[in-house]
């Protein structure tokens, strides 16, 4: 009974407790939520609060905006309007402009149109006179044509001629002034002998008894002498004189001096004479050798090849015109150098050039062809210069002069040879040579009389004056200048002077 009683209270106290507890529990519930709902509706005022300041200040801002587009457009509006009054001003300018441009086609057109007409009258007109003065004159207007473009070409020609007259006198003047002051200046510089030395050709004996003993029974001695030496010799009327002749300079300057040892030595038979011939062309030999390595010394040109120098060597022996070939070379080659140095070239080139220019003459009585190619050619085998061999082939216009070591070449061998007392010129040479000149000068039309005066130096032509006017005389002095250039070899220049008088005779009655 206890225990049930118990149970049912414990029971009741359960229930109870748990009753007490629901409504505790939904006690602190109603509480929390009535708390949320409150602080729900803080935040819902909070947002509505926001909400509406947003949404006033989003209107304030659209009605800005609105304005601003407002007042925008309105400006558009405007820009618009004075766009559109523009292009209509322009548009009516343009109108403008475009009849005028069409008045002024009509003008045109119009002014044209009397234009040709009056060219047409013009034209008839002209044909009419032109008529009229072919009729009068007899002459066709192609004839007046052709007459007046001779008339206009002679009066050109002859003004051209009288500018190129004095464009020459100005440029001749101012070169020879050039010219005179270089060369004046080189040949200062180089002093040499006036008469170079010349080699002998001729033996003198001491007596006409000699001469027998020369020839040898039978002649055998002549013959072992002209055997051994390669020469001829001449023994004839002329008293204690034994004359030798050779193309070849070595060979006679080594019979020469044989024949002067045999004489010396007196005792002449065949055997004797191969011995003096063989010693004296080793003497010879070796002074050549000598010679030619003192002049390439002097001239100032080192490092020659042997052969070279051995060919130097032997224009000892060689002449031109009664000059010595190795002087002359020597003395070219300084003036080369000199003119070189005058306007600015290579000196050692020229020097060189100068020296060998000659070196052809060694041997030009063994090869066909004029020497300075002969020359050119040697130099070429054992120098590889090019300007010096164009210099050498150029010196004599055997090839065409375009190089300056060519010209300053030329004009120092020119120097060198014409100088006065530099060489001898036979009498028939001299008159064969002056007569060619009055020849050329006289094969000319309009020239009367030729005198070659100053030793060739110098042609004087008179001429007609009926048929050379001072226009043309100018014209023929050039003319023959070009033509004794082309016809004649000559050392230096030769002045040309063409004379046309006039003279007017008159009577006082």
């Amino acid at each position: 009974m206890d225990y049930t009683f118990t149970l049912m209270i414990g029971g009741l106290a359960l229930v109870l407790g748990i009753l007490v507890g629901y409504f505790v529990r939904q006690l602190v519930a109603n509480r929390e939520i009535q708390k949320t709902r409150k602080g729900a509706q803080n935040l819902l005022d909070e947002a509505t609060t926001k909400y509406n300041e947003l949404l006033r200040a989003a209107r304030e801002e659209a009605i800005k905006v609105g304005n601003a587009a407002e007042a925008e457009s309105k400006e558009r509006r405007l820009e618009i309007q004075r766009i559109e009054k523009r292009v209509n001003q322009k548009e009516e300018a343009l109108e403008q402009k475009l009849e005028a441009v069409e008045r002024r086609e009509r003008d045109l057109d119009s002014k044209k149109k009397d234009t040709e007409r009056i060219t047409a009258e013009l034209q008839a007109i002209r044909e009419k006179q032109l008529a009229k003065l072919e009729s009068i004159s007899g002459t066709s207007s192609e004839e007046a044509k052709t007459l007046l473009f001779q008339m206009l070409k002679q009066e050109v020609e002859e003004e051209a001629l009288q500018q190129v007259r004095v464009w020459e006198a100005q440029i001749k003047e101012e070169a020879d002034e050039r010219v005179r002051d270089i060369l004046a200046t080189a040949i200062q510089r180089c002093a040499t002998d006036v008469v170079s030395e010349t080699t002998i050709s001729a033996v003198p004996l001491p007596s006409d008894e000699m001469k027998g003993r020369l020839i040898g029974r039978e002649g055998r001695n002549i013959r072992a002498l002209e055997q051994a030496t390669g020469v001829d010799l001449i023994i004839d009327d002329t008293p204690e004189t034994v004359t030798i002749s050779s193309f070849d300079p070595m060979r006679r300057e080594v019979a020469r001096l044989a024949l002067s040892k045999l004489i010396l030595d007196g005792r002449i038979h065949p055997a004797r004479i191969k011995e003096i011939v063989d010693k004296t062309k080793t003497e010879v030999e070796a002074t050549a050798r000598s010679e030619g390595e003192r002049a390439a010394y002097e001239a100032g040109v080192p490092g020659l090849h042997p052969e070279l120098i051995k060919l130097l060597g032997q224009l000892k022996f060689r002449t031109s015109y009664g000059q010595n070939v190795l002087l002359h070379s020597l003395e070219v080659s300084h003036l080369a150098g000199m003119l070189a140095g005058e306007i600015g070239a290579n000196v050692s080139v020229a020097r060189k050039a100068g020296l060998l220019h000659d070196i052809g003459k060694a041997i030009d009585h063994q090869t066909e062809g004029p020497h300075a190619l002969i020359g050119a050619d040697l130099v070429k085998q054992w120098d590889k210069n090019p300007e010096v061999v164009q210099a050498i082939a150029e010196h004599h216009s055997e090839a065409e002069t375009s190089t300056v070591m060519g010209f300053i070449v030329a004009a120092a061998d020119a120097i060198s040879g014409s100088r006065p007392g530099a060489r001898r010129e036979s009498l028939e040479h001299y008159l064969k040579r002056v007569k060619d000149l009055e020849d050329i000068a006289a094969d000319f039309p309009g020239v009367e009389k030729t005198f070659a005066i100053q030793a060739g130096r110098e042609v004087r032509v008179m001429v007609k004056p009926d048929k050379v006017d001072d226009l043309t005389a100018v014209r023929l002095a050039r003319d023959i200048s070009k033509k004794i250039e082309e016809s004649l070899t000559y050392p230096g220049q030769i002045k040309v002077v063409v004379i046309r008088e006039t003279t007017a005779i008159d009577y006082a009655k």
